[in-house]
C-alpha cells in the first residue's frame, strides 16, 4: 500500500494571522450548516478561589467583539464559581469539520436589560422550569422536580413569567483565542490570538 504523503495545499497554514471574531464567525456558520446537534454547544471550565476547576457543556446564545455570551441560574455550582472567579474557558469542538477554538478570558455578568429580554424570548416551559429548579441542589426524586414544574406554572398561569434574580447571562471577555484545525499525520495547524492592552491583537502559529 503506498505511504500517505501531505499534499502543498495541505502543508501551508491557512488559519489568518488577523481578525479572531471574522474567523470565529467564518468557523461558526460553517458549523451551524454541518453539526447535526447544537453547533453552539461549548465546554464551559471554571474554577473556584481555591483553583479547583470544573467543567460542563453550555449553549452560546451570543457572541461579538465584546465577548461569548451564555446563560444559567447564578446559584448553581457553575454561576457560584463564577461570581467568586471570573476567569473561565471555552471550548468549541466541531467534530464534523475537525476544528476547535479555546478561548479564555474573564466571565461577566450582562447588563439586566440584556438578561430581560433574552429570559422574554425562551418558550414558556424553560421560564417555568427556571423557577422550579434548585439547579445543582441535591433532588430526591424527578417527581419532586415535577411537583415544582407544575406549582410554578399554575403560579404564573395566565400571566407573563419574569426572569427570576439569580437566573442571568455572562459574557466571557476574551484575553486569548486558539483555533486549531486537523492536519494528516497528527501534523495539526493551531494558531493563538493574544489581547493587546490596546484592545487590538496579536497571533502566533504554535507546534502541534
Amino acid at each position: 500500500m503506498p505511504q500517505r504523503t501531505m499534499t502543498d495545499d495541505q502543508s501551508h497554514t491557512e488559519i489568518p494571522a488577523e481578525a479572531p471574531f471574522d474567523l470565529f464567525a467564518q468557523w461558526f456558520a460553517d458549523a451551524q450548516k454541518h453539526e447535526l446537534n447544537d453547533p453552539n454547544a461549548v465546554a464551559l471550565a471554571t474554577a473556584t478561589p481555591d483553583a479547583f476547576p470544573s467543567v460542563r457543556m453550555v449553549l452560546l446564545k451570543d457572541f461579538s467583539p465584546d465577548g461569548f455570551v451564555f446563560y444559567t441560574n447564578t446559584h448553581s455550582r457553575k454561576g457560584g464559581e463564577l461570581l467568586a472567579n471570573p476567569r473561565a474557558a471555552l471550548l468549541f469542538h466541531w467534530k464534523s469539520l475537525r476544528r476547535q477554538v479555546r478561548i479564555e478570558g474573564l466571565a461577566i455578568p450582562v447588563a439586566d436589560a440584556v438578561a430581560d429580554e433574552y429570559f422574554a424570548s425562551r418558550p414558556r416551559d424553560s421560564q417555568v422550569g427556571a423557577h422550579a429548579s434548585l439547579q445543582s441542589e441535591p433532588l430526591d426524586s424527578r417527581l419532586t422536580f415535577l411537583g415544582r414544574i407544575a406549582k410554578e406554572g399554575a403560579r404564573y398561569l395566565g400571566r407573563s413569567v419574569p426572569r427570576p434574580p439569580h437566573w442571568t447571562g455572562f459574557c466571557l471577555e476574551p484575553q486569548a483565542i486558539e483555533f486549531w484545525m486537523d492536519r494528516p499525520f497528527r501534523l495539526h495547524e493551531r494558531r493563538r490570538f493574544t489581547r493587546l492592552p490596546d484592545g487590538g491583537w496579536t497571533s502566533t502559529l504554535l507546534y502541534p
